[in-house]
C-alpha cells in the first residue's frame, strides 16, 4: 500500500469555489443566548467565523494529503433555524489547479465545533453528558469551476441528483 498526493501540475488554473454547510443542533434556550448576545464567552458568531477562516487556510496542515493552494477569499454565514439549529454556511475561493471542497467542509466544521465549545457550559446536563448537542449533516453543497472562457460547471447536489440515479440529496 502507498500514499501519494495527486499530480497536479498538468492541470490549468481555474477560479474553483466551493460552499459547505452544516448545522449545529442545540437546546432552544441556548440558542436564545446566541441569538440574544448573552454567552459568556462573547460573540459566538463572530468567534465561529474568525476560527472557520483560519481552519480554512490550514486545511493543508488538518489533511496531509490536501494541496496548498492560495486562498482568495472566505465568507461564513450563519442562520437560525427553528428554535433549536443553527446552519453554518462557509464558501471558499480560489484560482488554482484544484478545488476547494475540503478547505469548504473544514471551515464549516471547525464554525461548527467552535460554536459547541463556546456553548457547552449550557448544554451539558446534570451529569455532565450533552443529550441534545449534535453536529449534523456537513456536506459540500455547490463547487464551480470557471476556465478561462468557459462557461462555470456548477455541481450541486440537486444537478448531481439529476445526473446520476440513485444519488440523495437528503
Amino acid at each position: 500500500m502507498s500514499v501519494r498526493m495527486v499530480d497536479v501540475s498538468e492541470k490549468g488554473d481555474a477560479v474553483r469555489t466551493a460552499k459547505a454547510e452544516g448545522v449545529i443542533r442545540l437546546s432552544p434556550s441556548t440558542v436564545k443566548l446566541i441569538a440574544e448576545g448573552r454567552v459568556e464567552k462573547g460573540d459566538v458568531f463572530t468567534v465561529s467565523k474568525v476560527a472557520a477562516i483560519s481552519a480554512v487556510k490550514r486545511t493543508p496542515d488538518i489533511l496531509p494529503l490536501c494541496h496548498n493552494i492560495p486562498i482568495a477569499h472566505v465568507d461564513v454565514s450563519f442562520e437560525i433555524v427553528g428554535e433549536d439549529r443553527i446552519r453554518v454556511v462557509t464558501e471558499v475561493k480560489t484560482v488554482a489547479k484544484t478545488g476547494v471542497e475540503m478547505e469548504a467542509l473544514v471551515g464549516a466544521s471547525v464554525a461548527l465545533l467552535t460554536i459547541w465549545d463556546m456553548v457547552k457550559k449550557y448544554e451539558k446536563d446534570e451529569a455532565g453528558q450533552y443529550p441534545y448537542a449534535r453536529i449534523e449533516y456537513v456536506r459540500v453543497v455547490e463547487k464551480v469551476k470557471e476556465e478561462q472562457g468557459a462557461v462555470a460547471e456548477v455541481q450541486s447536489p440537486a444537478s448531481l441528483a439529476a445526473r446520476r440515479p440513485g444519488y440523495r440529496t437528503d
